[in-house]
């Protein structure tokens, strides 16, 4: 009789793509000389096309149609070259780059060309208006990541590919003990003060001395000798004071916040958060983490995170012009200045156009 087969199972699942490395969000400035190098150079070609074509040829219609056809091919050149490597030559020569949103990899040639062409229509002269709305929606993007419509429609995010700046951490500068050897040779050693040995509740009472044998005494005691107290342990004394307990130590692993930017900054101490931070007369910094606002809606010394004793990471606005929010769980709550607040693991802050993620070192 044949041995009967198993027929095969459905292949395992491929294991998960690893996720793309997080790049920093451009900011606008960067990405609005980008777009003017790609006009200029666009328009540069268009006129010197038209002119060239209007000396060479005599009917005004053929000029124009080869200027439409130079248009038309250089823009689905850029959509061809942005959709596959997310460069263009102004973000090339600015260090940025459009990848896709979801998967930070390559937005593809439709998408360019789509995103291509409501950039190119925003460009058409007129006084500016359809590039000044562009940038609006870019500035106020809700997801604080800088996507325009254009980017919106296509998927896209403007990312930058220079290193991400180190922020500049300050030394915490403590007064040096001095010790004068020569005084504490000169001064007197102290000796221990005299203690009446007790039951050990801290009165001072002699217990008496229990009765010693006979046989244990066969010395004769001199007369006027008086005899010698002997500590005794009493059931009925008191527990002897023990040292007071220390702090509780604090949880294992530190905490990091995230920038917006892709930055991660450990919070070791004091660590003042804004534009240009400033610590206050005698006040003692860990790091100062300055913070770009391309609306300065961020302070100065915008806000400050700091350890408490029992490991618990707390942040205070430090009377900010534009506030601070706190968002746990996709619930906003806004600080009151002076008025620290505990955060948890995951919450994000947000310091005017500025976002920070609380996290756990690993």
């Amino acid at each position: 009789m044949p041995a009967s087969t198993v027929p095969p199972g459905p292949p395992p699942p491929a294991p998960p793509l690893p996720a793309p490395p997080r790049l920093p969000v451009a900011d606008l400035e960067r990405r609005y000389y980008a777009h003017a190098v790609d006009r200029g150079l666009a328009w540069s070609s268009y006129a010197a096309v038209g002119g060239l074509a209007g000396w060479l040829l005599d009917d005004p219609l053929v000029v124009v149609a080869l200027v439409l056809g130079w248009v038309l091919a250089l823009q689905v050149a850029l959509a061809v070259l942005l959709g596959l490597r997310g460069l263009s030559p102004g973000k090339a020569l600015l260090g940025l780059r459009v990848v896709s949103e979801r998967t930070g990899g390559p937005v593809g040639v439709a998408p360019a060309l789509l995103r291509g062409l409501v950039v190119g229509l925003a460009g058409v002269p007129t006084l500016l208006l359809g590039a000044a709305t562009l940038a609006w929606t870019s500035a106020a993007d809700r997801d604080r990541r800088r996507r325009g419509w254009h980017d919106h429609l296509a998927g896209s995010v403007v990312v930058d590919l220079r290193p991400v700046p180190v922020s500049e951490e300050v030394e915490e500068v403590r007064p040096r003990s001095i010790v004068n050897l020569t005084a504490m040779r000169l001064m007197p050693t102290p000796q221990p003060a005299p203690t009446t040995p007790g039951t050990g509740t801290g009165t001072g009472t002699v217990s008496p001395a229990p009765a010693q044998p006979a046989a244990a005494s066969s010395a004769p005691r001199p007369p006027g000798a008086r005899r010698r107290a002997v500590p005794t342990d009493s059931p009925t004394a008191g527990p002897t004071a023990g040292p007071a307990p220390g702090p509780a130590p604090a949880p294992a692993g530190g905490w990091v916040v995230e920038l917006d930017s892709g930055e991660q900054v450990a919070v070791e101490g004091l660590v003042l958060l804004g534009r240009g931070p400033v610590a206050r007369a005698g006040e003692q910094v860990r790091r100062l983490v300055p913070l770009r606002s391309q609306d300065m809606s961020v302070s100065k010394t915008h806000a400050q995170l700091q350890v408490a004793p029992d490991g618990a990471l707390v942040v205070m606005d430090r009377g900010s012009t534009n506030g601070s929010v706190v968002v746990r769980s996709g619930v906003a709550r806004e600080l009151a200045a002076g008025k620290p607040v505990t955060l948890l693991d995951g919450d994000v802050v947000r310091l005017g156009d500025r976002s920070l993620r609380v996290g756990r070192a690993r």
